[in-house]
C-alpha cells in the first residue's frame, strides 16, 4: 500500500528528462494540433466495458455490470468464473498499477525505468519479496490455488485482449503474462508495508549510540500509562494461558546491543531510504481506525462495523471497489489489484474490518565472524545500462541487509555483518488462504478458522454478523523473545533467538464482548498481565485517535449509521487539547507571533482547510518536532508525543548545541513557523488557511514528480485533518502534503447489509483518462459515501459486459 513516487525519478535525471522528451512530449504536441490524438489514445487504451466478449478459460457465462462509479457486480455460476472475472477487471482497469507493484516485488524496476532505480531494485533483491513469494505459493490449500489459477487466467484474458495503458506506451514496453506467483508476491509487499521495526531498530541504534539507551523513551515516547488499550483485563484474562517465564508483558531489561559503526547505520539507512522512495516506510499516522458496535448499542438492535485504512495515497489509488458473487463466494467491499479477493468488507452474513495491529515481527542480528553465510549472485537489468549484479549473503537468521545498501560499498566498508530476521520471510506463509477463506465466513467460526491460517503483516480485525454477534482477533505470527524486547539489534551468537510464536488461541480476541465495543486505532492491544510481549513499550501509536473515537461512540446511548459516518469524519485534535497550555504560554519574540498566538487563543482545535489556527499549530509543531536534529546529527523527526513530554519536563532534547531550555525553544519554533508560513503565503496572516497547503496528495508512482507528465497523473485538493484526528491527514513534514490518509473508508449495518456504504480515495479507473479515474474524489474529501450494496436498484446508470467461454 505505497503512493510516493519512486525515490530517483524525483530527481532531475536522465530518466524524467527522456520522458518529458519522449514519447508522450510528441503525443502532447500533436494533441495541440487536434483531438485525434486524444480520440486515439482513449480508443487504445480504455477496456471494453459493454457488450460480450468470447475468453478461453471460463467455465460458463460471466455478467460484469459496472455501476455510476465504475464499480463491477460480477455474477457467476462458479466462485472460479466470478475470480477469472475479477482478474479480468482488474487488469482491464489496473495494468500498470499491477505490473508496477509485482516489479517492485521482483526488483525489476530498473528494467523499465533505468539507473534511476537502482537503489530500489538493490533493497528489494536483498531482502528477497519474490522468493518469499515463490517458497509461499506451494504452502497454500487446494481451494486457494484453485482460485489463484482461475485470477491468473482473467488477468491473462484481459491482458490479450490488446488494450495498453498509457503507462507502458510513454515507457515503450509490453508486459509480461501473469503468473500465480506475483498474485502473492502483493501480499508480502504488504506484510512489510504494515509489518516490524526494523526501521525503529536502526533509529534506535543510532540514538542509543549518541544518548545511551535512556535517550530512547525520549526521542520515541513509550506508550503513556493509562492510555486506552483495544482489550480490556478483563477480556483477555479468561481466554489466555497462564503467563510462561520470561514472556511477559511487561518490558524486559534492554539487552547488551553490539555497537554498530556509522558506516553499517549508514548503509542500513540506505535500504530505509529505498524503501522510502517506494512508499513503504512507517509515518506517524500511518495506520488505520476500525470499530464495532453490538446492537445494544446501535438504533436497529443490530451490529455497525466501520473501518478505514490509513495508507498511502496513489494515483492510481490502492483499492478496487467490487462486488463479486459465484456459487459459495458472495463478498463486496476493497479489492486491491492483484489479490483474488475482497481484503476488507462483507458477505450475506459477515462483515470485517481491518487494522494494523503493529507488532514487532522483525529483529536485527549483528553476526558473529564465525556465522555461516550462504551468498547467491543476482543480476538486475537495467533499461540502457550494462546489467549489474550484486552479491546476497544471507546467514541462519535471513538476509545481511547491511550489505547493497550503499552502492558500491564493498562488504568490508559496511562494518559489522547485520541481518533481518523477519517472518514474512519464513517459510509456509498461508496468509492468502486466510484473505480468501474470510470471504466464505458465515460465522465466528468459520471466521477464526480462517485467521488460523493468518502470517503477516498481524492485523486487528473486527468481526459483526446478521445475527448480533461481534468480536475481535489479532492474528499472525509474533515471535515469542525471552529478557529482550525486540527494540535494539542484538547479537546474533545464539543468546537473543525467538522462542517459537505465540500459540494462535492465546492470540489476542473476544467475542461479544460484555460492553459491546471494541474500538481500534494501532493502540496498545493489551493492559499488563497478558502473558506475552507483543511489542516494545514504543511500538503502538499515540493513544489520541482511539481515545477520540472511543469518546465519540460512548457519548450518545444509541448510534446510527449517520453516528458512525460523523466520528469517521471527525477532524479535532485531542493533540492541541494537550498542547495548548504550554503552547499559549510562550513569549512571542516578535509582533507576528504575538498575532499568531492570539489566532492559536480562539481556535476550538478543529484542523478544517479554512482555519488559520490549525495552519499554525501544524506548522509550529514541525518545528518543534526537530529538536532533537542538533543532537543525532540527522533528520530525525520526533512525533507528538515525545515532543509533549519534553515541554513537560524540561526535557534535555529542548537545548540547541547544548545551551537554551524549552521556553526558548518555544520562541525560536514560534518565529521560524510564522516566518516560514509567511514566505510560503504572504504577508496577511488572517489568509493563511490550512488547506492553502494541506492538500491531498494522490501522486502517480513513477511520473508523479516528472514535470510533463505530473499534471496528467497526479490529483490535488485541500483536505481537512491532521496526523491524529480521526479522520486522519497527515500534513508531511515541511510540505504540508496529506501523503497518506483513509485510503478506504466503509460502515456496514448488518441491521440490513444493503444499506452499508464505502468509498474510495480517487476512483476505479487507471487510466487519467478514462471517466471513473477521480470521480469518488470529491465525495471522499466531502464526507460522502457510495451504495455498498448487492441490488441493482442502487447502481444508478450501469454498463454489462458479458463473458462467454470461447467456442460456445
Amino acid at each position: 500500500m505505497n503512493t510516493k513516487t519512486v525515490g530517483p525519478l524525483r530527481r532531475k535525471g536522465s530518466w524524467g528528462r527522456r520522458v518529458a522528451t519522449g514519447a508522450l512530449g510528441t503525443l502532447l504536441l500533436l494533441g495541440a494540433a487536434g483531438g485525434g490524438v486524444y480520440a486515439w489514445l482513449r480508443a487504445t487504451s480504455e477496456p471494453q466495458r459493454a457488450g460480450n466478449v468470447d475468453l478461453a478459460g471460463l467455465g460458463g457465462t460471466v455478467q460484469v455490470t459496472r455501476d455510476a462509479w465504475g464499480v463491477p457486480h460480477i455474477r457467476a455460476q462458479t466462485d472460479e468464473d466470478a475470480v477469472f472475472a475479477l482478474g479480468f477487471v482488474h487488469w482491464q482497469d489496473r495494468a500498470w498499477q499491477m505490473d508496477f507493484q509485482r516489479r517492485v516485488a521482483q526488483g525489476r524496476l530498473s528494467e523499465v525505468l533505468g539507473e534511476a532505480a537502482l537503489p530500489q531494485d538493490r533493497f528489494l533483491r536483498t531482502w528477497g519479496f519474490q522468493r518469499a513469494a515463490q517458497s509461499a505459493l506451494p504452502a497454500l490449500d487446494a481451494r486457494s490455488r484453485r482460485l489463484i489459477a482461475a485470477y491468473t487466467a482473467g488477468v491473462n484474458a484481459a491482458q490479450g485482449r490488446g488494450k495498453t495503458a498509457l503507462e507502458f506506451r510513454i515507457l515503450g514496453y509490453t508486459p509480461e503474462p501473469w503468473q500465480d506467483v506475483d498474485t502473492v508476491s502483493w501480499s508480502k509487499l504488504m506484510a512489510f508495508d504494515l509489518g516490524g521495526n526494523y526501521d525503529d531498530e536502526v533509529l534506535n541504534a543510532r540514538v542509543a549510540r549518541r544518548l545511551g539507551t535512556g535517550g530512547l523513551d525520549q526521542v520515541t515516547a513509550p506508550y503513556p500509562a493509562g492510555g486506552p488499550t483495544i482489550l480490556s483485563a478483563d477480556e483477555v484474562g479468561t481466554e489466555n494461558a497462564a503467563p510462561q517465564a520470561g514472556t511477559t508483558s511487561a518490558a524486559p531489561t534492554l539487552p547488551e546491543t553490539p555497537g554498530l559503526p556509522e558506516a553499517t547505520v549508514a548503509a542500513l539507512r540506505a535500504h530505509l531510504r529505498a524503501a522510502e522512495a517506494l512508499g513503504m516506510q512507517q509515518l506517524p499516522g500511518k495506520g488505520s481506525n476500525d470499530w464495532v458496535i453490538a446492537g445494544s448499542r446501535t438504533t436497529t438492535g443490530k451490529p455497525i462495523l466501520a473501518d478505514d485504512p490509513h495508507l498511502a495515497l496513489t494515483a492510481p489509488m490502492l483499492w478496487y471497489l467490487a462486488d463479486v458473487q459465484g456459487r459459495d463466494l458472495k463478498a463486496i467491499g476493497a479489492s486491491i489489484p492483484g489479490l483474488p479477493a475482497i481484503v476488507i468488507g462483507r458477505n450475506a452474513r459477515v462483515a470485517w474490518g481491518v487494522t494494523n495491529m503493529n507488532p514487532d515481527v522483525q529483529d536485527l542480528y549483528v553476526e558473529p565472524e564465525s556465522a555461516k553465510l550462504t551468498s547467491r549472485q543476482e543480476v538486475i537489468k537495467v533499461k540502457g545500462q550494462e546489467n549489474v549484479t550484486i552479491t546476497v549473503r544471507e546467514s541462519a537468521h535471513g538476509p545481511i541487509i547491511s550489505d547493497n545498501g550503499g552502492g558500491g560499498l564493498n562488504f568490508a566498508d559496511a562494518g559489522p555483518r547485520v541481518a533481518l530476521k523477519w517472518t514474512a520471510l519464513q517459510p509456509g506463509d498461508t496468509t492468502m488462504d486466510a484473505f480468501l477463506g474470510l470471504n466464505y465466513a458465515q460465522n465466528w467460526a468459520d471466521f477464526t478458522r480462517a485467521l488460523s491460517r493468518y502470517v503477516g503483516p498481524s492485523q486487528n480485525f473486527v468481526y459483526a454478523d446478521v445475527d448480533g454477534n461481534t468480536g475481535y482477533y489479532a492474528p499472525g505470527r509474533v515471535p515469542i523473545r525471552e529478557g529482550w524486547d525486540g527494540s535494539l539489534p542484538v547479537p546474533g551468537d545464539g543468546t537473543r533467538e525467538w522462542r517459537g510464536y505465540v500459540p494462535f488461541d492465546q492470540l489476542p480476541h473476544t467475542f461479544n464482548p460484555a460492553d459491546g465495543l471494541v474500538v481500534t486505532a494501532n493502540n496498545r492491544v493489551v493492559p499488563d498481565g497478558y502473558p506475552y510481549l507483543l511489542g516494545n513499550a514504543r511500538n503502538w501509536a499515540e493513544p489520541y485517535r482511539a481515545r477520540r473515537i472511543t469518546d465519540l461512540l460512548t457519548a450518545t446511548p444509541k448510534l446510527s449509521v449517520a453516528d458512525v459516518q460523523r466520528t469517521q469524519l471527525d477532524t479535532r485534535s485531542l493533540v492541541w487539547e494537550d498542547f495548548r497550555p504550554i503552547l499559549l504560554a510562550t513569549k512571542p519574540g516578535s509582533d507576528r507571533a504575538r498575532q499568531a498566538l492570539g489566532t492559536l487563543q480562539g481556535w476550538d482545535g478543529s484542523m478544517t482547510t479554512g482555519s488559520v489556527g490549525a495552519l499554525l499549530f501544524e506548522a509550529w509543531l514541525m518545528q518543534l518536532q526537530e529538536m532533537a536534529r542538533d543532537e543525532l546529527n540527522d533528520a530525525t523527526v520526533m512525533n507528538s508525543l515525545s515532543v509533549l513530554n519534553q515541554l513537560r519536563a524540561g526535557g534535555e532534547l529542548c537545548a540547541r548545541g547544548g545551551q537554551g531550555d524549552c521556553a526558548a525553544l518555544l520562541t525560536r519554533t514560534l518565529d521560524a513557523a510564522v516566518t516560514d508560513l509567511q514566505a510560503r503565503l504572504g504577508d496577511d496572516m488572517t489568509g493563511w488557511t490550512y488547506g492553502q497547503l494541506h492538500q491531498v496528495a494522490s501522486t502517480h508512482r513513477a511520473f508523479g514528480k516528472v514535470s510533463a507528465l505530473a499534471w496528467l497523473f497526479n490529483h490535488h485538493a485541500p483536505t481537512p485533518g491532521g496526523t491524529n484526528t480521526v479522520n486522519v491527514a497527515r500534513p508531511e513534514h515541511g510540505t504540508f502534503a496529506q501523503t497518506h490518509g483513509a485510503s478506504y473508508r466503509q460502515i456496514v449495518d448488518l441491521g440490513d447489509p444493503d444499506r452499508s456504504l464505502y468509498i474510495g480515495s480517487l476512483g476505479q479507473a487507471g487510466s487519467p483518462l478514462a471517466p471513473h479515474a477521480t470521480d469518488q474524489m470529491t465525495r471522499w474529501i466531502g464526507g460522502q459515501y457510495l451504495p455498498m450494496s448487492t441490488k441493482p436498484a442502487d447502481w444508478g446508470n450501469t454498463q454489462t459486459l458479458t463473458l462467454h467461454p470461447a467456442g460456445q
